[in-house]
C-alpha cells in the first residue's frame, strides 16, 4: 500500500478547525474538520467519512490544501463558455434594438426575438436561438415589455377625431 500524502505542517489541527468555524462555505469547512481529523492522528477512511467523501477524494483535497493554503479547499467554479458577441458587436445590437426596425427594410414594426435572431445572423454572422436572444436582450438592459407599435400610416389626427371621450359632469 502507498505512503499517505503528508499535510502541511503550517496548520494545526486546532487552527483548521478554527478556520473552518468561521468559513460561510460549508464545504469548505467539511474538508477542514476532515484535515483535522487525519492531523489529530484519525485514519484517513474515518477522517474522509467526516467530510462526506471518500479516502481518494480526501487525497485529493490534501494536495489541493498542500499546493493553495485554506483557499485551495473552496469550489472553483467555472468561467462558461466566451461570449460569441465581441463588446462592439453587442453595443451596437443595443443600438439596433434602441433604434427599432424600419419597416421597409426589416420588415416588421416592432422587434420580436426572432426578428432580432434573424438580424444577427445576418449582420454578424452568429447564430443563436431565440430564447438566448431574450436573455441577451436582459443581460444588455431591455425589457421584454414594450410599447405597442404605430402603423407608420397612420394619421394621428383621425385617432383623435375618433377617441372616446367621458361627459363633464
Amino acid at each position: 500500500m502507498p505512503a499517505a500524502v503528508s499535510l502541511r505542517s503550517d496548520f494545526t489541527a486546532a487552527a483548521l478547525r478554527r478556520l473552518a468555524a468561521a468559513s460561510r462555505h460549508a464545504r469548505q469547512s467539511r474538508r477542514l474538520l476532515s484535515l483535522a481529523a487525519v492531523l489529530d492522528g484519525m485514519s484517513r477512511d474515518a477522517a474522509a467519512r467526516i467530510g462526506g467523501m471518500d479516502r481518494q477524494t480526501l487525497r485529493d483535497w490534501v494536495h489541493r490544501f498542500n499546493e493553495h493554503g485554506p483557499d485551495g479547499l473552496m469550489d472553483v467554479r467555472g468561467k462558461g463558455h466566451a461570449p460569441r458577441l465581441s463588446a462592439d458587436q453587442i453595443a451596437a445590437f443595443a443600438t439596433i434594438v434602441e433604434t427599432g426596425p424600419d419597416p421597409i427594410v426589416d420588415g416588421v414594426v416592432r422587434w420580436r426575438r426572432i426578428d432580432l435572431k434573424r438580424v444577427i445572423e445576418e449582420r454578424f454572422g452568429v447564430v443563436y436561438h431565440e430564447r438566448t436572444i431574450g436573455k441577451l436582450l436582459k443581460q444588455i438592459g431591455f425589457s421584454h415589455i414594450s410599447a405597442r407599435p404605430h402603423h407608420p400610416a397612420q394619421d394621428e389626427r383621425v385617432v383623435e377625431m375618433y377617441k372616446k371621450t367621458s361627459q363633464r359632469r
